[in-house]
């Protein structure tokens, strides 16, 4: 990719941060996976191009999200700007409830433990809070859509490797799209891989490293430094059903005139279970309360 500068020019100041710290949430990403060298015969016995192999995996990942009607628990170990910590997650109708077991590797203590669980009843308790925990659910879901269903479009991929039903595909830029979006233009700039299960029509992987420095209103709002980078793998953790199981996003750059901004995240999701479909806030809680005495076991 050219060693250059692409400069955005942004409406707000607030819109430029707030994509700057949270940049985590809306960037999708990978572990290239190199293998057997791709014969030149196979782009004809799959029978499609790069692109529309991509643009089938999209296809199938957004199906499968809106007829996925599944609720699950699961293990969440994150750790953001050296601050560790592990949660339970339980997944409902009326979004995801959490609760925190750990903090940089220790149990949470007696006054910890009742500050969740205040925090726990408030939100089953009062519908007002109950609604902003569907509407943020509803809204980074948004968000990630929006971004992957352009994946085909934004980039020109390439075929790489295969071993097996996994194929590795390498992506650029395609000078030819014009981002519609902050987020869009910062993604434009991405070069990347990907792996997809082409027996399953599903993303295994997807990654991407910032290819020029980007800037925010010609550089007086911030920017992002070349060479920032994302990774997402994803994992089939029941006959059917894959789920994100990491995540890491490595950023920097500046915002605010000369502040550093700084934004490393890693999510690891681990020990996935069904649970009832109906299942309320109220029983989402309980459950959840039960897993300190699993956590103090650890």
């Amino acid at each position: 990719m050219p060693s250059r500068s692409e400069t955005l020019r942004t409406p707000t100041l607030s819109g430029s941060v707030g994509f700057l710290c949270t940049s985590a949430t809306v960037i999708l990403t990978i572990i290239l996976l190199l293998s057997n060298a791709f014969p030149q015969s196979e782009p004809q016995r799959l029978g499609m191009s790069a692109n529309e192999l991509m643009r089938k995996i999209v296809a199938n990942e957004l199906k499968s999200q809106d007829e996925d009607h599944d609720h699950w628990m699961y293990r969440l170990e994150k750790e953001e700007s050296g601050r560790r910590q592990a949660q339970e997650i339980l997944e409902t109708n009326n979004g995801s409830l959490s609760r925190l077991l750990s903090i940089g590797g220790h149990p949470l203590d007696a006054q910890q433990q009742q500050k969740e669980d205040q925090r726990l009843q408030r939100l089953v308790s009062h519908p007002s809070e109950q609604r902003k925990l569907q509407q943020a659910s509803s809204k980074k879901a948004e968000q990630g859509a929006r971004l992957f269903r352009i994946l085909p479009d934004i980039f020109l991929f390439s075929y790489v490797a295969r071993q097996g039903d996994l194929v590795t595909l390498t992506f650029k830029p395609n000078p030819n799209f014009q981002p519609a979006s902050l987020e869009a233009r910062v993604f434009h700039n991405m070069e990347g891989g990907v792996i997809v299960d082409t027996r399953q029509g599903r993303l295994a992987a997807i990654s991407g490293r910032l290819g020029v420095d980007v800037n925010f209103g010609g550089g007086l709002l911030g920017h992002l430094d070349k060479g920032g980078k994302f990774e997402v793998r994803q994992a089939e953790v029941s006959p059917g059903h894959w789920e994100m199981i990491i995540l890491t996003v490595d950023m920097k750059g500046k915002a605010l005139l000369f502040k550093t901004v700084g934004v490393y995240e890693t999510e690891n999701h681990s020990d996935f279970h069904r649970v009832p479909d109906e299942i309320t806030l109220a029983e989402a809680a309980g459950i959840l309360n039960k897993q300190i005495v699993v956590a103090d076991n650890r």
